[in-house]
């Protein structure tokens, strides 16, 4: 009677949890819906249009691996090599820079101090584009505000240039990696330098083989978070240096336009391709990387 009794009452229980558990797929629905037409979409545009090569004399159209060839090769192996060196060097940089600059943060006892900081940072990281170049043009370009007071052209000092890039595209990754890494730095316990200062152990010692250890999952992460920033960026470096610097998404613009060679439309989605692998590439060490960070973390 007793187990009887049971499976009765249990049995309305399960059918809610199934019941609420279809309801909840149905709500989703739409955001299934939005990705597919305008991730899904595009994504099979850009491989179709990756592997066609079109007859210039007949028109016909054949699939090749032609474009994906040419993309590896010459002048577009240059500007994608040109984009990995870029945002390799921007994110290291930004990481570097970013990690201290988080630290103060964390540890000051203005909570004002800390709450200007991370607002800001939420706005210059989502500030690139046209206004920024315009930004770095008007007070360091070759005749900006900065570049005449200071006699820095006579120093050397070249905005656009390869390393002139990389200070602009600090400008918005440092604050994306403070907002990256404060997190993280909330999480490292107090009992941890307590502990290694009980030990006998130094400050230095302590972020040497305490901090630094359980921070480099997140570290490593956002570097890698960085660097895709970096490497997907393209307003900044169009409006600021054009083609005097080889970047793989300006070549896609060119490509596309025209510009270089006529007819190049699919090489450029081939180049698109090369990018989405290597965006890939970046998502596949990341994801794993904030595992092992929240598990020390949490």
């Amino acid at each position: 009677m007793t187990a009887t009794a049971v499976r009765v009452d249990t049995a309305p229980a399960a059918q809610v949890k199934r019941r609420r558990r279809s309801l909840g797929w149905i709500a989703v629905v739409p955001l299934l819906a939005f990705v597919a037409v305008a991730f899904g979409l595009p994504a099979i545009a850009m491989l179709d249009g990756a592997f066609t090569a079109k007859d210039a004399a007949t028109g016909a159209t054949s699939y090749t691996v032609d474009n994906l060839t040419a993309s590896l090769r010459g002048a577009y192996l240059t500007a994608l090599l040109g984009s990995v060196k870029l945002s390799a060097v921007s994110a290291a940089l930004a990481t570097a820079f970013g990690l201290p600059l988080a630290q103060a943060v964390v540890s000051s006892r203005l909570r004002g101090l800390r709450e200007a900081v991370l607002t800001a940072s939420g706005v210059l990281a989502n500030f690139g584009g046209v206004p920024l170049a315009f930004a770095f043009v008007a007070t360091l370009g070759n005749a900006g505000v900065l570049t005449r007071q200071l006699g820095l052209t006579d120093k050397g000092w070249d905005l656009y240039s390869f390393w002139g890039l990389v200070i602009v595209y600090l400008y918005f990754l440092i604050p994306l990696m403070v907002l990256t890494i404060t997190p993280a730095l909330d999480g490292l316990r107090t009992q941890w330098r307590e502990a290694a200062q009980n030990n006998g152990a130094t400050g230095a010692q302590y972020w040497r083989f305490v901090a630094l250890p359980v921070l480099l999952p997140t570290l490593l992460g956002g570097f890698v978070l960085l660097f895709g920033s970096a490497f997907a960026a393209y307003a900044t470096a169009a409006a600021m240096v054009g083609s005097s610097i080889p970047l793989v998404t300006l070549q896609i613009a060119d490509a596309i336009s025209g510009n270089v060679l006529v007819g190049q439309e699919n090489v450029a989605l081939a180049l698109s391709l090369d990018m989405v692998l290597v965006a890939g590439l970046v998502m596949a060490v990341y994801l794993p990387l904030q595992r092992r960070s929240a598990r020390w973390l949490a």
